[in-house]
């Protein structure tokens, strides 16, 4: 993996407080089965995250608030190890543009999740292989790697610290940013953050960041262990 030039970090903030109301009882309810059936309450995770997913195709905004109200039930996703299989759940940034990505990524979608080294506090994103050519045309002077699945390319590093649009939680956060080998177009640009709902199961929002103004949320993703 390519060289941070920022060293990892912890958030100061501590442990957010318990959330009340159906979302957070759910997750309560989850997070007791996953004591005694860890797949099961991890699978059960996966599926309301992926029904949220398509619900927003209908019910936009009741499916972002509920996705919201998940990722703040969340907690900083330390235990995710290895490579993981990831799915794109909605973007997040305008109903009309999001409906037109949403076409576009629904009939192409490159990426196929993320490896992390937790110890190291490092990472990589895992594409498919059709994924070459278009990241040439962008990005033409960065090579991305072979990767049994395809290729690996845009490494990051993790660490702990309060979200960026939600202070009041502490996420893991995946930073682009800090790895001088990538894309300044777009990708130094894009800041994840992601946190778990039971162990497995996991909730990101890709954050971006407009030159001359602050991050905003352009998607949700999910992350599980691959097989």
């Amino acid at each position: 993996m390519a060289e941070a030039t920022k060293a990892p970090r912890r958030s100061p903030n501590g442990q957010a407080g318990l959330r009340s109301g159906p979302v957070a009882d759910r997750v309560a309810k989850l997070r007791a089965r996953a004591k005694t059936d860890p797949a099961r309450a991890r699978e059960q995770a996966w599926s309301w995250i992926a029904e949220l997913g398509e619900r927003a195709g209908s019910d936009r905004a009741g499916a972002l608030a509920e996705l919201q109200e998940l990722f703040l039930c969340g907690r900083p996703a330390e235990g995710v190890s290895g490579q993981t299989d990831g799915i794109l759940v909605t973007w997040t940034m305008h109903p009309i543009a999001d409906k037109v990505i949403g076409t576009i990524t629904g009939a192409w979608m490159p990426w196929l999740g993320k490896t992390f080294d937790p110890e190291l506090g490092r990472g990589v994103n895992t594409l498919t292989g059709s994924a070459r050519w278009p990241a040439k045309v962008l990005w033409p002077l960065y090579s991305m790697r072979e990767d049994p699945r395809g290729h690996a390319a845009f490494d990051f590093t993790t660490y702990v610290e309060a979200g960026k649009l939600d202070p009041g939680i502490d996420v893991l956060v995946i930073d682009y940013e800090s790895v001088g080998s990538n894309p300044k177009l777009l990708i130094r640009q894009i800041r994840d953050e992601l946190v778990q709902i039971v162990p497995g199961a996991n909730l990101g929002k890709m954050l971006v960041k407009v030159p001359g103004r602050s991050f905003f949320p352009a998607l949700y993703f999910a992350l599980k262990p691959a097989p």
